[in-house]
């Protein structure tokens, strides 16, 4: 069975938490990639940040649904989410936008736990860590061409 190390790429581009919404774009664009590891001024992996988190920015805020009840409001969903969706809406940086929530993956990793993740978290890029380090990069594509392979 594949591995991650057998269909990861090893040229990863990553991204520094502070670089700005449009130079993100940019350097999607001029890489050809959808997604990348995000890293804070000492080149640690702090995120992952993706084309959706800056599609994201561009749609309409939902308001969450509430209920009056006598004086009261009920909010039908979490105030937390809307808080954290204008955040995000309102980002200027990668860092502002990306997801915190690092999911990543070994080397020794096997592909049916990598579609699997991909699946079900709707993760678009994983990146592979070794002993801390960050040694390279799945993305949905590699998934893809993988499948196309036949292998």
């Amino acid at each position: 069975m594949l591995k991650a190390k057998d269909i990861m790429s090893l040229e990863v581009v990553t991204v520094k938490e502070g670089a700005t919404v449009r130079e993100l774009a940019a350097l999607f664009l001029l890489n050809d990639i959808s997604g990348a590891p995000v890293v804070d001024a000492e080149g640690r992996v702090i995120g992952v940040v993706t084309e959706s988190d800056l599609i994201f920015q561009n749609k309409k805020v939902h308001l969450p649904t509430a209920v009056a009840i006598l004086d009261a409001f009920l909010f039908l969903e979490r105030p937390e989410k809307m808080e954290q969706e204008l955040k995000k809406i309102a980002g200027s940086t990668v860092g502002d936008i990306c997801s915190h929530n690092l999911v990543s993956v070994q080397p020794e990793t096997g592909l049916d736990e990598l579609a699997t993740l991909m699946a079900e978290k709707k993760i678009h890029t994983l990146p592979v860590m070794e002993a801390g380090k960050l040694v390279g990069v799945i993305g949905k594509s590699d998934i893809i061409r993988t499948i196309a392979q036949g292998q």
